[in-house]
């Protein structure tokens, strides 16, 4: 595997002056700058080529060249020829280079996929194999095309390795594909674990699997069984093997890399003591020359080697020279004498303990080309420049067409100058319309067609949103615009925001929110609890969008979501080159399995009830098994006639679509779901009564139907798009002989009737029943509650949006009265709409992604009471009581039982922030500036004083600790130090976000009053909404009407007499401030007076000089 699998978003403490105690004085290039003086330089200060080899010590490593192959662009993949002394890198765009020897002379450059990332490459006799993420391709070694090999649709391949004439290639599914060369036909698929295989090695007995999980598997080439290895919980970055010895690198379930190696012994088929390193390793290769040397790599940089048996020496650590560039790819030559790092900058390294360095033992001579003749010169030849002769000038284009004569009769002259109507030109305030058969442009199928569909096919409803920031940043945004219901939003600017349509989506189904308000656990990052914190803000919220920031904060440092593809960076965002269908596919089957796992064990048994008795009270109960799990019989009849039945439970389906030769014809939109979900398909499995892997059929049968129905509609291609387009046809041509307007262009029923044994689909929901005899049977009518269309724009990669029908306890709740009502939810825009709208889908531009069927009535069977509508004397109030500071100069008391918030006390408050990322930004000619993208802010600091009682000072004075990398600690605004949010480090009480955050929220449940200057946009960052009419703001309380806000800093100068945030800020001192500031407020209410101020600009005067 040449690059990990997770990129750490921290940068390790590093000091340029540090010397690897591996290198001699003259050979670190920080002492000795005369190693830099035949290095040049590109303009972004990476070094290009080094014409002269530096000094090499015997068995020391050290760099002899490098190149910077395309800049900016990630290295992805690197590659030593195996038959020629060639380098081949491949980057994060596709493109592939190969370099010649140790000088590293350019011999070939081509581009092998147009949009995706090289991911692994191996070189044959006869050229190189590039594996991309869903292609193969074989290409000579100057870049003609020898074969190209497309995997099936849905397909992720992150590794491949040569067996023979045969190609095992593995990636991000549950099985490994086997490819005969010669033939190029598929003639094996092994089934192997989930979520699939992303690193493969080989010896002479074993194959090696490594998994994202953390697992390594060992398949014995002679008796085929298998043994796992659980290596690391969080992860796998890189495992190799060498002879009796497994050397496995990996991520622990916080995330960061584990600073040892786990190794095992193959002979014993057990794990061996682990070594530990002085660097946190991502690579890790086997050295073998004399000894069994192991090279363990850093992202970062460093290279420690070391024996796999003994302890890590300080003294044999390197540094790779990356300008301040993460690694992505590491390799090592054949012959064990060079090694190869490629970074994100695009810079590929050669290092060499030996000067003169093969690649190989054994190598062929590349085929270089003929060098052209050299041209004598003498006076018959032409002239390299053109001459303009009679040919030529006769081969121009045409020239420009004449002025017509109207023109000139119409030209005005004032002094000097002439002026003329350009008739041409197109009025003032008025646009061209578009003529005949310009619409026809518009592609039939855009998923997979080059042009861009037009803006205006798509409704303005259905486009990306955005907020237009100002210089009051988003303050002045008028959200009520794209929202005139009292339901919440989503702000779509956070990273990963893709999922706020699902979020939605789960918020609307009653069980699933009812569940998660109910759940409560004490891991730090559980996606449930951050669920339900999230809905009770959707809850209290009318109608102003709300953050799911600290939800995504969760789901990012989960080590599966990272294993899924589910987290995007900041370049796959911006540039709009994700699939956003298959990605909203993907993650709904996470969340689904993630509340499964999170809310088994601590589920209460009351969680729902069925007609008969009160409760289900057997503890393997779980809401959403009931909601969302079907019980299926899987069947593998094998060709020797041996049947094996097994049982399972699936969150969700995948459609199925037939394969049609020729004219596409219609189909019943129920009977590819039965047969979706009642799949029969044909596949290589392991069969133990022929002791190999052999065809057999395999089929798949329902036992229990969900009541929730989701299913994946898996339009991922231009053939299922034009599937869809064409069944949209038929129903329109149906409908017409209908007096029923609304459903034209509907394929997919309101309303399925389902049972076990068939599927029938009805148009409408109006007046269905059942019959008694139905009823008997099991049947059941399941209505379209959901549907999730991805919305296409090639300019900006597109959006998803949600189709919900709202029930009436939603609207209940908001508005008062008892309706269902179909809502379009597009981030903070939100929209009623008429229930045909929400099941039309033009394929050009609404692409439909995710259903979801709802049986009729279903959510009676389940407790629907949360614990937001407990009585608040069920809230515990010992999160305070088992806080312990295990400092000794503890700077709060914690609340006593006594001291409990009760409805209208006051308590203040004051949040610190730091900046995780830098806000993205456009300066305009005019000096004006237009924020694109802001700052991600992140709490740091969180303090709550008491407002009353005999005990002065505060009770919560938290500082958040963070895994994710901070760019600026805003220190002067902030007083937050680095250091301080690192609790292996701080002298301050640092505890988790979580934690913090159920303190927090107590208080504010229990109807108590913050008090603060400027707690909106504290709330916001923290995720919290409180009621206004409970939230005192002295911001607002000391403005004057169309006026600008006052600073904390001059109202404590001039109502207290206070000189406050002196150096840097502090939320003690903040919030201590603003309750003093709201008692002082209350006296001058009283006294009827107005001491406002303003001939000092609301300035703290410079005390000092006066």
């Amino acid at each position: 595997m040449n690059s990990p699998h997770w990129t750490p978003h921290w940068t390790p403490h590093w000091s340029p002056h540090w010397t690897p105690g591996g290198l001699e004085p003259s050979m670190n290039s920080y002492l000795n700058p005369n190693l830099h003086q035949d290095v040049g330089m590109n303009t972004q200060e990476l070094a290009v080529t080094v014409p002269k080899p530096v000094h090499v010590k015997k068995g020391m490593f050290s760099e002899l060249h490098s190149k910077v192959s395309e800049a900016g662009i990630p290295v992805t993949a690197t590659h030593f020829d195996l038959q020629r002394e060639m380098l081949w890198m491949g980057n994060y765009t596709g493109h592939v280079q190969s370099f010649l020897g140790p000088t590293m002379a350019h011999y070939s450059s081509f581009q092998v996929h147009a949009t995706d990332a090289i991911r692994h490459m191996q070189s044959l006799d006869t050229g190189v194999l590039f594996l991309s993420k869903c292609n193969l391709g074989c290409y000579t070694r100057g870049g003609l095309v020898m074969f190209d090999y497309r995997m099936e649709e849905g397909a992720d391949m992150r590794s491949l390795l040569m067996t023979d004439n045969m190609l095992l290639m593995g990636g991000l599914q549950n099985y490994v594909v086997e490819v005969d060369l010669n033939t190029l036909q598929e003639t094996q698929k092994f089934t192997v674990e989930a979520p699939g295989v992303t690193i493969m090695r080989q010896t002479n007995r074993f194959f090696f699997f490594g998994h994202p999980s953390g697992k390594v598997t060992l398949r014995d080439l002679r008796t085929f069984r298998t043994q796992k290895f659980d290596a690391f919980p969080g992860g796998l970055s890189d495992f190799d093997v060498h002879g009796n010895l497994l050397a496995v690198s990996g991520f622990s379930s916080r995330g960061p890399n584990e600073r040892f190696l786990m190794v095992y012994d193959l002979r014993m088929m057990r794990a061996a003591t682990p070594l530990w390193v002085h660097v946190d390793p991502c690579f890790v290769r086997f050295i073998p020359t004399y000894t069994s040397r192991l090279a363990i790599i850093s992202q970062t940089g460093e290279c420690q080697f070391c024996e796999p048996t003994g302890l890590a020496n300080m003294a044999d650590i390197f540094h790779v020279n990356t300008n301040g560039q993460f690694l992505t790819s590491f390799e090592v030559s054949s012959s064990k004498q060079a090694l190869a790092f490629g970074d994100s900058g695009g810079c590929v390294c050669l290092w060499s303990d030996t000067r003169d360095v093969m690649f190989n033992v054994y190598s062929r001579e590349p085929c270089v080309v003929d060098a052209l003749p050299q041209l004598t010169w003498n006076h018959n030849l032409q002239h390299c420049s053109p001459i303009p002769t009679v040919q030529i000038m006769l081969s121009l284009p045409q020239w420009a067409p004449g002025m017509e004569p109207e023109i000139p009769q119409t030209i005005e002259t004032v002094g000097f100058n002439s002026y003329v109507e350009n008739p041409y030109a197109c009025p003032c305030n008025q646009v061209w319309t578009p003529g005949h058969g310009y619409y026809n442009h518009v592609p039939e199928s855009p998923t997979q067609s080059d042009e861009e569909p037009l803006l205006h096919t798509v409704p303005d409803k259905y486009r990306k949103v955005t907020i237009k920031y100002s210089k009051c940043g988003r303050e002045d945004f008028d959200f009520k615009h794209y929202n005139r219901t009292l339901f919440a939003g989503l702000e779509p600017q956070i990273p990963n925001a893709y999922c706020n349509c699902m979020i939605q989506v789960l918020y609307f189904l009653e069980p699933v929110r009812c569940l998660v308000q109910n759940h409560s656990c004490h891991k730090e990052f559980c996606l449930a609890c951050e669920l339900g914190f999230l809905f009770h803000m959707l809850d209290l919220s009318q109608g102003d969008p709300c953050q799911a920031s600290n939800f995504l904060r969760a789901l990012r440092n989960i080590p599966e979501a990272k294993e899924m593809g589910l987290i995007l960076s900041n370049c796959e965002e911006t540039t709009g080159t994700v699939e956003l269908g298959r990605l909203i596919q993907r993650w709904n089957h996470f969340i689904l399995y993630q509340l499964f796992q999170e809310t088994q064990e601590q589920e209460d048994p009351r969680a729902y009830r069925t007609p008969r008795s009160s409760s289900l009270g057997s503890s393997g109960d779980s809401v959403i098994r009931e909601l969302f799990c079907s019980e299926v019989e899987n069947r593998s009849l094998c060709l020797c006639g041996i049947e094996t039945v097994h049982s399972s439970l699936m969150s969700l389906f995948n459609m199925h679509y037939p394969d049609s030769q020729g004219e596409m014809k219609e189909h019943d939109f129920a009977e590819i779901l039965k047969k979706s979900i009642c799949l029969q398909q044909r596949s290589h499995t392991w069969c133990e009564n022929c002791d190999k892997y052999h065809p057999t059929v395999q089929t798949r049968n329902i036992r229990r139907l969900p009541d929730v129905l989701v299913i994946n509609c898996e339009v991922n291609s231009s053939k299922e798009a034009e599937f869809w387009k064409v069944q949209a046809e038929y129903a329109f041509n149906k409908s017409m002989q209908k007096t029923d307007q609304d459903q034209r262009h509907v394929w997919i029923p309101a309303t399925l009737k389902m049972s076990l044994s068939k599927v029938r689909d009805w148009r409408s929901a109006a007046g269905l029943r059942l019959s008694a005899a139905e009823e008997a049977e099991g049947a059941s009518l399941y209505d379209l509650v959901v549907t999730v269309p991805h919305i296409l724009d090639s300019g900006t990669g597109g959006n998803l949006v949600a189709h919900i029908k709202v029930g009436e306890t939603y609207h209940q709740r908001k508005e008062g009265v008892s309706r269902q009502q179909w809502y379009l939810f597009n981030d903070f825009l939100i929209e009623p709409i008429e229930k045909s709208e929400a099941a039309q889908f033009d394929v050009s531009w609404k692409v439909p992604a995710i259903l979801c069927y709802a049986k009729r009535n279903y959510h009676t069977k389940y407790n629907l009471r949360s614990k937001c509508q407990h009585n608040q004397s069920e809230v515990k109030s010992d999160l305070y009581r088992t806080q312990k500071q295990k400092k000794t100069d503890a700077t709060f008391i914690p609340l006593t039982v006594s001291e409990m918030p009760r409805a209208g006390d006051l308590v203040g408050l004051d949040a610190e922030f730091v900046k995780l990322s830098e806000e993205e930004a456009v300066l305009h000619s005019d000096g004006t500036k237009s924020t694109i993208t802001p700052s991600q802010m992140s709490v740091a600091r969180i303090t709550c004083v008491r407002g009353q009682g005999p005990t002065r000072g505060p009770f919560i004075d938290d500082y958040i600790s963070t895994q994710e990398q901070v760019v600026d600690y805003l220190t002067k605004y902030s007083g937050i130090e680095p250091g301080d949010l690192d609790a292996t480090v701080s002298s301050k009480h640092v505890t988790t976000l979580k934690s913090t955050y159920l303190k927090l929220t107590l208080p504010h449940r229990l109807r108590s009053s913050p008090v603060g200057h400027g707690l909106q946009n504290d709330f916001r960052v923290i995720n919290l909404v409180v009621p206004k009419d409970q939230v005192i703001d002295t911001v607002h309380l000391f403005r004057l009407p169309y006026k600008r806000m006052i600073s904390l800093k001059f109202l404590a100068w001039y109502f207290l007499g206070l000189n406050i945030q002196g150096e840097t800020h502090d939320s003690t001192e903040d919030s201590c401030t603003a309750l003093k500031l709201y008692r002082k407020y209350l006296e001058l209410y009283q006294e009827g007076g107005n001491h406002y101020v303003t001939k000092l600009n609301w300035k703290v005067p410079d005390l000092d000089a006066r």
